[in-house]
């Protein structure tokens, strides 16, 4: 275990002998309050954190997933793949209405 006078980074904290992940906010209710809930209200993109990859990984699918579902893209459709034909044939319509 590093000695007392060790200088931990900014966002670690020794437990139990080994440094531990924290986010480097935290000292400030005010500001990790506005980075986690604040920025979504305002941006709609947030910041979080949780120690586990993994969860984090899940937490991060879950938002992706609520805005999609409130954008309304979140539904399976068939996709097609174009060739160039089709593509021609998409650009002269778009002319047309233009």
């Amino acid at each position: 275990m590093p000695s007392a006078s060790t200088s931990w980074p900014p966002g670690f904290t020794p437990a139990s002998g080994s440094p531990s992940l924290t986010f480097p906010s935290t000292g400030s209710e005010i500001f990790t309050d506005y980075l986690f809930k604040g920025i979504e209200e305002e941006y709609g993109g947030k910041w979080d954190f949780v120690a586990d990859p993994m969860e984090m990984a899940k937490k991060m699918i879950a938002h992706i997933d609520s805005k999609r579902k409130a954008l309304g893209i979140d539904k399976a459709r068939e996709r097609v793949l174009m060739d160039m034909e089709m593509r021609r044939q998409l650009e002269a319509a778009a002319g047309e209405e233009a």
